[in-house]
């Protein structure tokens, strides 16, 4: 089992994160969503993994499975920058009480999302607001590509070496360019 970055947030109870590894499985649970969101958080501007920014790997996960970014904090600039306009720019706590609406039409006004990415978020915040979602959004299923393991996430990585984490979202990148669910 992995413990998570801050130690008071130990998993108990019977609902905590799936620990997955392999970015195939990742990309198929990505796949099937109907109404997947990326939140980017402020950290992909600061965050740098194999000459990269972690928001490029973000811009590439959304591009390659088609998914609506959510800018939060001010990471618009950046991916206008990139040439992505996200579909909704949102404080992250506005955007986790939206997501708690299960009448809420979503970023593109097709309906709430099924599952909720999150990249780039300070881990103590991540861990709330999957808690909040855990707790009272049902009706999602989260998932983190943060190299932390977040036990209110529905699925979570584990704790990573950053080499590790950037080879796991390279390949997640592949994956979800490949077709097929």
């Amino acid at each position: 089992m992995s413990i998570p970055y801050h130690y008071v947030n130990v998993p108990t109870g019977f609902k905590t994160a799936r620990i997955i590894e392999d970015a195939s499985e990742y990309a198929h649970l990505i796949k099937r969503a109907r109404r997947p969101l990326l939140l980017l958080g402020p950290l992909t501007l600061r965050i740098s993994l194999n000459g990269r920014l972690l928001m490029e790997y973000g811009v590439d996960i959304a591009k390659a499975a088609n998914i609506p970014v959510c800018a939060t904090a001010h990471t618009k600039k950046k991916l206008l920058e990139l040439g992505v306009t996200p579909e909704s720019t949102y404080d992250i706590i506005e955007i986790i009480n939206h997501l708690k609406d299960k009448e809420w039409r979503g970023v593109k006004k097709e309906g709430n999302h099924d599952l909720v990415m999150f990249l780039g978020f300070r881990t103590d915040l991540g861990q709330q607001g999957l808690s909040t979602l855990k707790h009272f959004a049902p009706h999602l299923r989260t998932m983190t590509l943060c190299k932390y393991y977040y036990p209110n996430a529905a699925y979570s990585l584990p704790n990573l070496k950053d080499d590790k984490w950037g080879e796991f979202l390279e390949n997640l990148i592949a994956n979800l360019k490949e077709k097929g669910v």
